[in-house]
């Protein structure tokens, strides 16, 4: 009885910690309208095009300056005309890639071929983008999910 107890036990354990780790590596309500669809996680955006970075859960651009990186909410003036939501990202999820910044580089800003054609979150119709802050359907979905009592929590 003890030995069927430690198994159950450790069963429902395991089953926590699976159900904790994907709820937490879930970040789609942290990624800017601007990001790609596709990704339920994104630590980092990679931007070739400026060669800067995006930190999504710091919602931070993050860029050279002269030696060092800079997190800033806004793109340095140089880069103000860029258009974000057409410009290509890359999804990097590692800690701190603006550190080994000539890989990337080496791999996507020298690449010449066209770019493919990256869906925003914004444009998406898909409902698990609406909890995105800015999104055209993020309001509606602010208030079902805040009138229902079975979501609560989730968001």
């Amino acid at each position: 009885m003890i030995l069927a107890a430690f198994f159950a036990g450790g069963f429902f354990i395991q089953q926590a910690n699976a159900q904790l780790k994907v709820n937490l590596s879930l970040n789609i309500g942290k990624q800017p309208v601007w990001g790609p669809t596709g990704y339920d996680h994104a630590d980092f955006y990679y931007l070739p095009d400026i060669d800067c970075y995006y930190d999504v859960n710091k919602s931070q651009f993050v860029y050279n300056s002269g030696s060092r990186w800079v997190y800033a909410s806004q793109l340095p003036p140089k880069y103000h005309g860029f258009d974000l939501y057409n410009g290509y990202k890359v999804v990097v999820n590692e800690p701190k890639p603006y550190m080994h910044a000539d890989v990337y580089r080496n791999k996507y800003r020298n690449n010449k071929a066209p770019h493919e054609k990256q869906m925003p979150i914004r444009d998406s119709r898909d409902e698990k983008y609406y909890q995105v802050k800015g999104h055209p359907m993020h309001n509606q979905w602010e208030k079902d999910h805040h009138n229902n009592p079975h979501d609560k929590g989730r968001h």
